[in-house]
């Protein structure tokens, strides 16, 4: 075995470390001194030492102070108090606006369109025949994330399940028309009406024949929108 200090003297074929290293000293320097000062040289390293000599200054962190407004003058003033610009101005506004198409409309005599999907007062339909097309699934009340849905059924004697009771508080209702997307019947739908306003909480407590009314007041329409929106369930 080699011991670890003749080992470490020597490299391959016996060749002392300290000897070959002498050897190849004059050989390389004057190559890599000359690799150096020719990297040195490029435009690459002249812009980078550039760059470290030279850094650059960092952007303020305070926000810069806004540009001094000119006051008015004597003169601007005074123009302004006998030829009443500033009502002149506005009254021209007036006056360009009047030939223009009008952004707004004569309510409630007047009534935009509303989308197909809006949600508004809740109602029960029915089937042309006059039978109501709730099933009491109840899903529509698993469904509603507030509570604001009470149902009960029992089964007749032809084996259907149908409602007995079918209660909407509306003041819990947050109109995210989850009860619409559950019904498996388009049974409980939310119509084009948003006129309902009341004067007291009792009035918001729908109960079942009030939602068939609402039902039957507005079936064209729900039956219009929601033929418009069966592309998009």
């Amino acid at each position: 075995m080699f011991r670890l200090n003749n080992f470490t003297k020597r490299t391959l074929h016996g060749i002392p470390r300290t000897s070959l290293a002498a050897g190849l000293r004059p050989t390389l320097f004057p190559v890599v001194s000359q690799i150096s000062r020719n990297f040195s040289n490029t435009p690459f390293q002249r812009k980078v030492i550039e760059q470290i000599n030279n850094p650059p200054t960092p952007p303020s962190p305070r926000i810069p102070k806004p540009p001094k407004q000119k006051a008015p003058t004597i003169l601007d003033n005074t123009a302004n108090l006998f030829l009443v610009t500033e009502i002149l101005r506005g009254m021209w506004l007036v006056l360009e606006q009047f030939f223009r198409h009008p952004y707004t409309i004569f309510y409630p005599y007047e009534k935009g369109a509303l989308s197909p999907r809006f949600r508004g007062e809740h109602a029960l339909r029915r089937y042309p025949t006059g039978e109501e097309r709730c099933i009491a699934c109840k899903l529509c009340e698993v469904v509603c994330p507030a509570l604001a849905i009470t149902i009960e059924a029992e089964v007749r004697d032809d084996g259907s399940r149908r409602t007995t009771r079918y209660d909407i508080d509306m003041t819990k209702c947050i109109y995210c028309g989850f009860c619409q997307e559950a019904c498996p019947v388009d049974a409980i739908v939310e119509g084009p009406n948003f006129e309902y306003s009341t004067e007291t909480h009792e009035e918001l407590l729908y109960n079942k024949e009030k939602l068939l009314a609402n039902g039957d007041k507005w079936e064209p329409e729900l039956a219009k929108n929601i033929e418009a929106n069966q592309y998009y369930n």
